[in-house]
């Protein structure tokens, strides 16, 4: 069994002009496996920030399940499902004011998630948050309170805060959105450095394609919909060299790449055939 699995999520809003129904996700499916680092790359409007807030318990899809370390989350009630983010995810969002407390030092900010959980004496926050500290590689800012840290400084108090309550999973959404080209990168590492150190499972959701060459496996999200998978060949041994694939959902749907439409003229029909052991795509010319 998956530690993470997503089974066929929709969520569907209501335009409150029209009444209209708009859906946000249609028929996610999406699985991972515990130590994971996964990110899910779409541009603004694919729905990725409404799926990682559905893992998190923050918000439910309007149907669908899912499972996370055999649990399920979409069956839990609101008290369930707060005490499911207290003590069993850790969130790290794009701008420091949505990852920590303005008026704590960085230390303190790290303790507050402890405290919420009841898991640890006083003593043991402040050796773990310092511990917590130093693998972000801010030993000597503990004192430092939010507007005193930089930009890049700031977001990585907030992945110290996110692992404060030691989750089973670490969501990320647009983690680096607000960060300039190197410190991206460094934060990038980071979490490659945490995942493989700590050996927790990440999820991250980004519009920054360079995620899809730093992670083992990266999903495309487009329209609400997993239309792609960009992976290592062999983790095990390199992440340089890398493979595109299409997402095929349970419902055998799929999403052709608009580049491989236009360059074998595909309209609106294709035709299925096997060959020599392959399933072979045909366009249907004059539909």
């Amino acid at each position: 069994m998956a530690f993470l699995e997503c089974v066929d999520l929709i969520k569907l809003y209501v335009d409150q002009q029209s009444k209209i129904q708009v859906p946000a996700l249609r028929g996610v499916e999406l699985t991972a496996k515990e130590g994971d680092l996964i990110a899910i790359i779409g541009p603004s409007g694919s729905g990725k920030s409404t799926l990682i807030n559905m893992i998190g318990g923050i918000d439910s899809p309007s149907s669908g399940d899912i499972i996370l370390d055999e649990e399920i989350i979409t069956k839990m009630t609101k008290k369930q499902k707060t005490q499911f983010r207290r003590h069993k995810v850790g969130f790290l969002y794009q701008t420091p004011e949505r990852n920590l407390v303005w008026n704590l030092s960085a230390l303190k900010n790290v303790m507050l998630p402890m405290k919420l959980t009841g898991r640890w004496s006083r003593g043991e926050q402040i050796k773990r948050a310092r511990h917590l500290l130093k693998d972000v590689g801010l030993e000597g800012r503990i004192k430092h309170k939010p507007h005193q840290l930089s930009g890049g400084e700031a977001q990585r108090a907030g992945i110290a805060v996110a692992l404060a309550n030691d989750p089973l999973l670490v969501l990320a959404d647009e983690p680096t959105g607000e960060l300039d080209s190197t410190t991206t990168l460094k934060i990038i590492e980071y979490f490659k450095l945490l995942n493989k150190s700590l050996g927790k499972t990440f999820l991250v959701v980004t519009h920054d394609n360079r995620f899809a060459n730093m992670t083992s496996k990266a999903l495309r999200i487009l329209d609400g919909r997993i239309v792609g998978l960009h992976r290592a060949v062999d983790s095990e041994v390199s992440l340089d060299i890398r493979e595109e694939v299409i997402f095929v959902d349970d419902h055998g749907n799929m999403r052709i790449p608009d580049s491989i439409r236009r360059e074998a003229n595909i309209k609106n029909h294709v035709k299925l055939e096997m060959r020599e052991g392959y399933a072979t795509i045909i366009p249907v010319r004059g539909d």
